[in-house]
């Protein structure tokens, strides 16, 4: 059975290869490999979501929810030097990936870690993510009701959804279950919608 990106060990041999993508305005070379989230290209919707990128923090702990091979997590790093951006995935390679790149990069601010292993105590100043929707709407719906709520008071997550893959449900459900939490649409672009959640 092939491996999924939502997958924590992908099975068989990680088989890298390296790419040339634009973050944040700079030409540089990356590794992906299979069973990661798009390993061709920077996706369009991430694309979409790092337009917004002149509104993420410039300090504080920034969280990427999904990190894949990295492209949010390294434009972030690059976009705001001062602050930790904490890199998060289940899939051990996308992981090792987004170690790999940061260091290739230079991006010292950068930390990799599995979901559990995130301090407990900290608050992020800002999340973006290009959430993992495949995983179905009960662990989507898991995953944000666990990391929204740990938004310092009046800092913002951006998000980016598919509109066929339910982007104006998933503001809907997200305004009505998640307390403390108010969210906008505030961009529409490629059958994108980008989502800003805020903690009140």
């Amino acid at each position: 059975m092939p491996s999924h990106y939502f997958d924590e060990a992908p099975s068989g041999e990680m088989k890298t290869k390296d790419i040339k993508v634009s973050l944040d305005g700079r030409e540089v070379t990356v590794t992906t490999a299979g069973a990661i989230f798009s390993p061709d290209h920077v996706d369009t919707g991430t694309k979409i979501l790092l337009e917004q990128l002149d509104d993420a923090p410039a300090g504080g702990d920034i969280l990427d929810i999904g990190c894949g091979w990295g492209p949010i997590a390294l434009a972030l790093a690059m976009h705001s030097p001062k602050a930790t951006i904490w890199a998060i995935d289940v899939n051990e390679w996308a992981r090792q990936l987004t170690e790999l790149n940061a260091a290739r990069l230079g991006l010292t601010n950068v930390r990799v870690c599995a979901p559990a292993n995130v301090p407990a105590e900290i608050e992020f100043t800002g999340i973006w993510s290009n959430p993992p929707i495949r995983v179905g709407k009960e662990v989507l719906h898991d995953i944000l009701s666990t990391w929204l709520p740990r938004l310092e008071p009046g800092s913002d997550a951006y998000l980016v959804v598919q509109k066929n893959l339910g982007a104006d449900s998933l503001q809907r459900w997200i305004a009505a279950a998640i307390d403390g939490i108010e969210i906008e649409r505030v961009d529409t672009a490629k059958a994108f919608r980008v989502l800003r959640a805020t903690r009140a």
